[in-house]
């Protein structure tokens, strides 16, 4: 009877040992991974073009701009919000830096244009006038005037024809005719005479001033196509003169 609860003891004994043994071989389960964090939002992206990029003062250039990941998007100076993508004219006083600024939920981006105003040359002068060789003559040259019944050069006829002959020889193509005339008194032939000669002293004076004489031509009127018809003493003085023409006649 001992023997049996001797047994019986060292049967629970070895029962509990296996049972600890198993206890302790028994596999750990490990802890859950904690969550993943929420994927951080993309960034955004603007893109901000100008053409033309340089414009003369009054024209107009065109802003285009792209987007992506935003939810506003604002266009500086003047412009404001704007929609992801478009485009706009802009007519700038002075050259200008646009700016675009893209807001979404992974932050901001910006890009800039520049738009250069010139300010045009100003227009060129007109074309000067053409004038012509018989306008400078008309403009520039003056008759002589003699005393009645004198062809004599008289000093302020000299002042004049040197004047002309100043002329005359800076430009030197130019042909003319020197007609001789007188007031109405004396008779036609004795008229077309002094006529005659008043015109040839005119023409002796200015080639002796260094005119050429194969540019000039003379002629006498005599008492006919006066300047003036009164009966005056001071109409009489126009019609006394060395009248110069441009252009030849035929020569007497």
């Amino acid at each position: 009877m001992a023997n049996r609860k001797r047994v019986l003891a060292v049967l629970v004994g070895l029962l509990g040992v296996v049972l600890l043994a198993g206890a302790c071989h028994k596999k750990k389960i490990a802890a859950p991974p904690p969550p993943a964090p929420p994927p951080k939002p993309a960034a955004p992206t603007v893109s901000l073009t100008a053409e033309p990029s340089t414009i003369e003062k009054g024209q107009s250039s065109t802003l285009s701009w792209t987007s992506t990941n935003a939810t506003s998007l604002d266009l500086e100076p003047t412009i404001g919000s704007v929609q992801a993508q478009g485009s706009t004219s802009v007519t700038p006083d002075d050259s200008t830096t646009y700016t675009i600024t893209a807001t979404g939920p992974g932050g901001t981006a910006t890009d800039t244009a520049r738009v250069t105003v010139t300010t045009p040359p100003p227009p060129p002068p007109p074309p000067a006038p053409t004038v012509s060789e018989e306008d400078l003559f008309n403009r520039n040259i003056k008759d002589a005037y003699f005393d009645f019944n004198k062809s004599t050069i008289r000093p302020d006829a000299a002042q004049a024809l040197t004047a002309d002959a100043d002329f005359l020889k800076q430009h030197p193509d130019i042909s003319f005719t020197i007609e001789g005339h007188c007031d109405e008194r004396g008779s036609e032939e004795y008229n077309l005479g002094l006529g005659d000669r008043r015109a040839t002293a005119v023409k002796n004076f200015l080639v002796n001033l260094g005119v050429s004489a194969d540019t000039i031509t003379t002629i006498s009127y005599g008492k006919d196509r006066p300047f003036c018809t009164d009966h005056t003493e001071d109409c009489w003085q126009q019609n006394r003169r060395g009248h110069l023409v441009y252009g030849t006649e035929s020569k007497q």
